[in-house]
């Protein structure tokens, strides 16, 4: 019989569904790392995930977007 070991690495078979967005779906698939690591590894883990989609979004923010639309005469009501 094979002793119970609380503190030995045990996948946490989490599915994770891609996104679409391959530096999104990169940094999920990071989060597969942790079913080989005990619990005291995850927190390095998830902190590299955090970091790595907030930087993420962060581009996406300092993309610039469509033009705005041209001022129409009508627009200005005084």
């Amino acid at each position: 019989m094979v002793a119970y070991d609380p503190a030995a690495p045990a996948p946490l078979e989490v599915v994770r569904t891609p996104t679409g967005h391959p530096e999104v779906d990169a940094r999920l698939e990071r989060l597969a790392d942790v079913d080989h690591l005990t619990a005291d590894g995850h927190i390095e883990v998830y902190e590299d995930v955090h970091r790595g989609l907030r930087e993420t979004l962060t581009a996406l923010d300092a993309r610039p977007g469509p033009p705005a639309p041209p001022a129409s005469p009508h627009d200005n009501r005084s």
